[in-house]
């Protein structure tokens, strides 16, 4: 019997959440982690943070089967800052395309995060301020927190999960992973 590994990754930016190149792009292969371990969800190439992989392919179902509502949190950089008008309508949820998503928290964080810059950096504009928030869903299409923050009008300039479940990124440098409990999860 295969021992089941948990492994929380902290996947940079520019990384897709797959170990199969398209030739294009770097991916998960680059970082030694341990043979025959799976993504649990994704994160597409421009966003950042937690990951989770594993071997438990029942694990893996009961986390992406959306029955299950498994809260994700992002941290969220926008360009200005978010009114309260804006944030009431992503906790309400909001139209994106022909989806409308379920109800969500969200609130600026203040203080701001203390989080390392990004390569490459975030573009500055001068005279554009920027915001970070806390967004909490039960959901993941694709792109989800980009296309909502862009609809209330305040587009996704840097996205990192910080938690999915009980698991949180902690102090997990870019590109580095721990392995974890499954108690530490669920």
């Amino acid at each position: 019997m295969k021992k089941l590994l948990y492994l929380a990754f902290n996947k940079p930016y520019g990384i897709l959440s797959q170990f199969t190149s398209d030739n294009l792009n770097e991916t998960l292969s680059v970082f030694n982690l341990p043979k025959d371990v799976y993504a649990c969800g994704r994160l597409d190439k421009d966003s950042e943070g937690l990951l989770l992989l594993t071997n438990d392919g029942v694990l893996i179902d009961r986390l992406l089967n959306p029955i299950h509502d498994k809260v994700k949190t992002y941290w969220v950089q926008v360009e200005n800052i978010p009114t309260a008008d804006a944030l009431k309508k992503l906790q309400a949820g909001v139209l994106i395309g022909d989806y409308k998503t379920k109800p969500c928290k969200a609130r600026v964080l203040d203080p701001r995060p203390e989080i390392p810059e990004r390569d490459p950096p975030v573009r500055f504009r001068k005279t554009i301020p920027t915001c970070w928030i806390e967004i909490e869903l039960t959901e993941g299409k694709n792109r989800q927190v980009r296309r909502m923050t862009a609809a209330v009008g305040f587009p996704t300039l840097r996205l990192i999960r910080v938690k999915i479940g009980k698991l949180s990124l902690g102090n997990l440098a870019p590109g580095e992973y721990r392995e974890i409990s499954k108690g530490e999860i669920l």
